[in-house]
C-alpha cells in the first residue's frame, strides 16, 4: 500500500510538470459554464448534440489508451465527460498523464450518450482548474469507479470538508438544511414577522437553563457571555414597540455532547404580540405543515422506524397526565418535594442531586415519557420552578402556561405564554438566585435591566423557540444532531 506522503509528493512532481508545460492550474482564476451536471442530464432532450461547459471536481478516471472516461461533480451531482486524443490534440491529451482523482476540471464538449445509454459530455476541448495535492479517500468497488468514502466518524466530522466530496448524501442533508431553514423564514415573513438580530455577548446570559461560555471584554474590563438563549432580548424589542419578530442564530451553552447535543447550535425565536399558548400551538402546526410541504411535499415524513404524520391537529396532552400514564407516578405525590424524591426512587431513578419538584417531574419525562412521543403532541402545564419565564396556570399557580412539541421522541420547541408582570418576574429570578446560590449553575441569573424594561410595560404575548438542528434531523432521517451540523464541536487534533 502506498503512504500517502508519497502520494502527495506523486502529486507534487505532476503539479510541477504541469507548470513546466505552461498550464499551472492555479494561475486560473475564472471559467465560464454554461450548465451543472443534473442540469446536462435532466434536460438531455433538449440538449442532446448542443454544446456545454462543465466545471467540477474529477471523482472518477478512466484512461483507455487514446481516450479517458472521467466523472465531474459539481454542487448539482456528477457526470460523465469523454475524452478522446483525436478530438482534443496530442498534447492537451498529455496532460491527462499529470491528473489525478480530486483534481478540477473545465471542459466544453457535446452532449450524447454512450453505448451503455449513459449521459455523458464528448469533450472537445479542456483546461485543469486546480490540483489537488491530497489524495481523496476514493477506491474500486463492483462498479469499477464507485467510492468506499469516509466511515470514520470522527474523521467525517473533522474533515467535513472531504466527506462533502466522498458521501454524496451529506451534500445533499445540508441542501436540504438550507430548504428548512428558507422555509421556515418565508413562512414567517408571510406571516408578518420582521426578522431582527440581538447581541451574541451578552453580560447576563439569560433565557434558559443552561451553563454559558465566559469570555472577557477587554475594551470595557468586564466578563461577558456567549448567549445561551435569544429570549430576553427580543422581549425587550416587544416592550420597545414590535409586535411580530424573530431571529435565527447560533447561541452557545456549556454542555455535554450527544447525538442530540451540541453545544453551539442554531436556535429561531419568535415573539408576538396579543397573542398566547393556543395562539403559539396554531403557529407551530402551520409552521411545520408549510416547512414540510415545501421541503418534502407531503406531511408524513420516515424517520427510522417510524412513519410521522404532521397532519394538524395534534394533540394536547399535560405534562402531569402524560407522567402518570406512562410511569404510574400520581400528579398528587407531586404536591411535595419528599413525596416527589420516593416517587423518584420508587422507579429507580438517583434523586441526591434533585432539589425541587419540577426537577423531578423533568427526570421522570425524560426518562419514561418522552421515549413514547412518536407522533406530533404538545406537552403541556409545566411546573413553575422549571418555567421562570412562563405566566402562572391561574387555575393552578404551581403550573406554568407552557408547552413543548414532541416529535418522534424529540423535543423540537419550547413555548409560553410570556410573563409580561415585573412583579411576578422578579420574583422568579429571586426563587432561581436562591437555586444558583446551593449550586445549580443552570438557574436563571438576577436580570435587572430586563426587569426595568417589563415594568415599562409589555403587551400580552406569546413566545416559541425551535431548535434548527433537531427540526433538520427530523426531516432528513439522520441518527445524529452532528450529522445536520457542517462543523459540529470536536477536541481540538493532537
Amino acid at each position: 500500500m502506498i503512504e500517502e506522503n508519497e502520494l502527495i509528493e506523486n502529486r507534487l512532481q505532476k503539479l510541477e510538470a504541469l507548470r513546466q508545460s505552461g498550464h499551472d492550474p492555479f494561475a486560473i482564476e475564472k471559467y465560464e459554464r454554461t450548465h451543472l451536471a443534473e442540469q446536462v442530464i435532466a434536460g438531455f432532450e433538449q440538449l442532446e448534440n448542443q454544446s456545454v461547459s462543465l466545471a467540477g471536481r474529477i471523482v472518477s478516471l478512466r484512461p483507455m489508451g487514446k481516450a479517458t472516461f472521467a466523472h465531474l461533480q459539481d454542487s448539482s451531482g456528477r457526470i460523465q465527460v469523454y475524452i478522446k486524443r483525436d478530438e482534443v490534440g496530442e498534447s492537451a491529451y498529455a496532460l491527462l498523464d499529470h491528473v489525478d482523482i480530486g483534481d478540477f476540471l473545465g471542459a466544453k464538449g457535446t452532449v450524447s450518450k454512450t453505448r451503455t445509454g449513459e449521459v455523458t459530455v464528448f469533450i472537445k476541448e479542456f483546461e485543469i482548474l486546480a490540483k489537488a495535492l491530497r489524495p481523496l479517500p476514493i477506491g474500486k468497488q463492483k462498479g469499477d469507479q464507485e467510492w468506499y468514502g469516509l466511515q470514520d466518524v470522527e474523521q467525517r466530522i473533522r474533515q467535513r470538508y472531504v466527506d462533502l466530496v466522498v458521501n454524496p448524501e451529506v451534500m445533499q442533508t445540508m441542501l436540504i438544511r438550507s430548504k428548512i431553514v428558507n422555509a421556515m423564514r418565508r413562512f414567517l415573513d408571510d406571516e408578518g414577522f420582521v426578522e431582527v438580530e440581538t447581541p451574541v455577548l451578552q453580560a447576563v446570559a439569560g433565557g434558559a437553563a443552561a451553563k454559558p461560555f465566559n469570555t472577557f471584554y477587554n475594551a470595557l474590563d468586564h466578563e461577558f457571555h456567549l448567549r445561551i438563549s435569544l429570549e430576553l432580548y427580543l422581549k425587550r424589542l416587544i416592550v420597545g414597540g414590535f409586535e411580530k419578530i424573530y431571529e435565527i442564530g447560533r447561541v452557545f451553552r456549556n454542555e455535554g455532547l450527544s447525538t442530540r447535543h451540541n453545544p453551539e447550535f442554531t436556535l429561531m425565536e419568535l415573539y408576538q404580540a396579543y397573542t398566547n399558548l393556543e395562539g403559539m400551538m396554531d403557529l407551530v402546526e402551520r409552521m411545520f405543515v408549510f416547512i414540510a410541504e415545501n421541503v418534502h411535499g407531503n406531511l408524513k415524513l420516515e424517520f427510522h422506524e417510524h412513519t410521522i404524520d404532521l397532519t394538524p391537529p395534534w394533540p394536547r396532552l399535560p405534562l402531569l397526565d402524560a407522567v402518570e400514564q406512562h410511569s404510574g407516578v400520581t400528579p398528587e405525590e407531586f404536591n411535595s418535594l419528599e413525596s416527589a424524591r420516593a416517587a423518584g426512587e420508587r422507579l429507580g431513578l438517583p434523586m441526591e442531586q434533585e432539589h425541587t419538584i419540577g426537577g423531578i417531574v423533568d427526570k421522570i419525562f425524560e426518562r419514561f415519557v418522552q421515549p413514547n412521543l412518536i407522533q406530533p403532541v404538545f406537552i403541556t402545564e409545566f411546573p413553575i420552578d422549571i418555567s421562570p419565564l412562563a405566566k402562572k396556570d391561574p387555575s393552578n399557580p404551581s403550573m406554568t402556561r407552557r408547552f413543548e412539541p414532541y416529535i418522534a421522541a424529540q423535543e423540537v420547541g419550547n413555548a409560553f405564554s410570556e410573563i409580561n408582570d415585573p412583579i411576578d418576574q422578579r420574583e422568579r429570578f429571586v426563587a432561581q438566585a436562591k437555586m444558583r446560590a446551593t449550586g445549580d449553575e443552570e438557574a436563571h441569573p438576577m436580570d435587572e435591566d430586563f426587569l426595568r424594561a417589563l415594568e415599562y410595560g409589555m403587551p400580552p404575548t406569546g413566545g416559541l423557540g425551535i431548535g434548527i438542528d433537531r427540526l433538520v434531523v427530523l426531516m432528513t432521517n439522520s441518527a445524529s444532531i452532528r450529522d445536520v451540523i457542517l462543523f459540529p464541536q470536536l477536541k481540538p487534533e493532537k
